[in-house]
């Protein structure tokens, strides 16, 4: 079965940088769709970057834009989210899903998702 495992997440003051990590297993990787999303507490979850199965394209939100970068290593099954410039309201539990293309970063569209990993940037 598809199992989705995130690690990366932790403390940092504002202005540092995080590296997300997905390890992807129980599908053929290379051929999904795969996004990074967060909730903060008491909001709805929201997406925050895609990308394709080649990895040729990605999407941001505007809130990310500049400071996360996705990225894939399909030989490793392994997607990534490298986050700098970090903000207070970049504080949120984490979660990488995964689904066919065509690819989105509507959350109702993923039908496959980790467990999260909390991120919190203290000011």
């Amino acid at each position: 079965q598809v199992q989705l495992v995130e690690s990366g997440g932790g403390s940092v003051q504002a202005g540092g940088s995080l590296r997300l990590s997905c390890a992807a297993s129980g599908y053929t990787y290379s051929s999904y769709c795969m996004g990074w999303f967060r909730q903060a507490p008491g909001k709805e979850r929201e997406g925050v970057a895609y990308i394709s199965p080649s990895g040729g394209s990605t999407y941001y939100a505007d809130s990310v834009k500049g400071r996360f970068t996705i990225s894939r290593d399909n030989a490793k099954n392994t997607l990534y989210l490298q986050m700098n410039s970090l903000k207070p309201e970049d504080t949120a539990m984490y979660y990488c899903a995964a689904d066919p293309p065509p690819c989105t970063l509507g959350t109702s569209w993923y039908n496959y998702w980790g467990q999260g990993t909390q991120v919190t940037v203290s000011s």
